[in-house]
């Protein structure tokens, strides 16, 4: 079988699908949509709230299964609302990759292969910060949710910013989880950590395009202290 009938098999045998959370990002959805679904059936894609050529991008893929805000609520929210949606669908895990193009849907493999090792984790893709065109506020709100959660934790995991995660659905449908924006990515991780699930990391490859190029929503003083609480 070739790689990308292997992924999709074990989507399918695994209970999982991909989740594309979006806010205004038309220029490069398109194509991750496209990619995503080489490799998986099942996506959800939520439209939070986009005031941008998403909605003519979404209408081109009949297969995608579509969440709706009528105006924007956070990545947060966006997350909170597809992890429902995967729920009541009957999926077990959810892979998240973030619209903006920075994650490669090659890594999938990686995930489904660490979650069947090792079931019901909670699955970090950890991305290479050495790489090219990497801001500097990436790399120093890495290093600043990473030491908040070791601190609530006692686990030290390399990357505990990075949108791209394989989340056992099932087993954190009973947590509450409130956060709305960026911050809803730390809370979960710690909350899970706290209820006994094993979160853990696998390497995964990331793509920064040069400054002026890529759309991010991240505003480091408001968020870094959304993060903190």
């Amino acid at each position: 079988m070739q790689e990308k009938e292997i992924t999709k098999a074990k989507f399918k045998a695994l209970k999982t699908c991909v989740l594309i959370p979006t806010y205004n990002n038309a220029k490069t959805l398109e194509a991750v949509i496209s990619k995503t679904l080489e490799y998986c059936d099942e996506v959800i894609v939520v439209n939070d709230g986009c005031t941008d050529e998403t909605p003519v991008i979404i209408s081109k893929f009949k297969s995608l299964i579509v969440v709706t805000h009528p105006k924007n609520k956070g990545k947060g929210v966006g997350l909170r609302n597809g992890f429902k949606k995967a729920v009541e669908m009957g999926f077990d895990y959810v892979i998240t990759i973030d619209s903006d193009g920075q994650h490669y849907p090659e890594d999938f493999i990686t995930f489904l292969n660490k979650i069947e090792e090792q079931p019901g984790s909670l699955i970090i893709g950890a991305r290479n910060m050495t790489v090219d065109n990497v801001p500097g506020k990436s790399t120093f709100g890495n290093k600043f949710s990473n030491f908040w959660f070791w601190v609530e934790t006692g686990i030290k995991l390399p990357d505990t910013q990075s949108g791209y995660r394989l989340y056992p659905v099932q087993r954190l449908k009973n947590i509450w989880l409130f956060t709305t924006k960026f911050e809803l990515e730390i809370e979960v991780i710690v909350k899970a950590a706290w209820r006994g699930i094993p979160v853990i990391s696998v390497p995964v490859k990331v793509y920064y395009a040069p400054q002026g190029e890529r759309v991010t929503h991240f505003r480091p003083g408001k968020d870094f202290t959304r993060i903190s609480f």
